[in-house]
């Protein structure tokens, strides 16, 4: 991992409150996997003391993508930056996705601002030459971020757009789309909605990753602020060191 700064070359509102901030880094964006993180510095200041996880959500050349909801005077401040400041990056941090030959369609399931890291993964599940499909729910169809792949199907809880209820609810109904197929999930969102996925995971014997959402001082293991309970011993994984990317049968939620 390295500890830079970073110019910021773009920085977009997406929606009413979801943006998307890149930075040129240069020296780490080739470093990174799908899923992985960095932790950033959102103010000189001591005020935000502690620095913000998120998951990178795609990489262009050298520059590396970040797609952020505001949700406090953290992000907000990230909100406001503009090309040519700079931010505090610690990266790459933690666990991504496994690309592997185990499967040949590959089922993206998002809820919220879970999409983040999708975009990074999907290319490279292009590249591997993999099926796509994705599940992306959202609570209304403002707070919607659409990944515009060929097979995407929309929820919203309010039935502003798409199918009404919750992606968990819009993956049932859609589930003939695995028959026959070599399958593996991908999972982002609040918690809710994972362990939903876990739980649908394990009824219908299907392989998924789940990136684990948790607020993180450090990022890398040193201060035990992010454990999540194991699935099979009686122990704590770290989801900054371990995860934030874990297989859905591993812990629990």
């Amino acid at each position: 991992m390295i500890l830079d700064n970073y110019v910021v070359v773009r920085n977009l509102f997406l929606t009413d409150n979801i943006f998307l901030l890149t930075v040129k880094a240069p020296e780490i964006a080739g470093k990174f996997q799908p899923g992985q993180f960095c932790n950033i510095k959102v103010s000189e200041s001591l005020i935000p003391l502690l620095r913000r996880p998120f998951s990178v959500s795609d990489v262009r050349e050298d520059e590396i993508s970040f797609m952020i909801a505001v949700t406090g005077e953290g992000t907000k401040i990230l909100s406001l930056k503009k090309p040519g400041e700079h931010v505090n990056i610690l990266g790459p941090l933690g666990h991504g996705f496994k690309i592997d030959k185990n499967f040949d369609l590959g089922i993206i399931v998002s809820g919220g601002i879970g999409i983040a890291p999708f975009p990074f993964l999907i290319k490279r599940l292009k590249d591997s030459g993999k099926e796509i499909v994705v599940f992306n729910g959202a609570r209304t169809s403002k707070e919607l971020v659409k990944l515009n792949t060929e097979k995407e199907f929309i929820s919203t809880d309010d039935g502003s757009e798409g199918f009404e209820g919750n992606v968990i609810e819009l993956l049932n109904s859609q589930k003939n789309i695995l028959d026959g197929k070599k399958v593996k999930i991908f999972g982002c969102g609040p918690h809710p909605m994972l362990a939903g996925l876990q739980k649908f995971c394990a009824r219908e014997n299907i392989e998924c990753e789940i990136s684990v959402e948790s607020n993180m001082a450090c990022g890398f293991g040193i201060c035990q602020g992010c454990p999540v309970h194991s699935a099979k011993e009686d122990k704590y994984y770290l989801i900054c060191k371990d995860g934030p990317v874990f297989n859905s049968n591993e812990i629990i939620l």
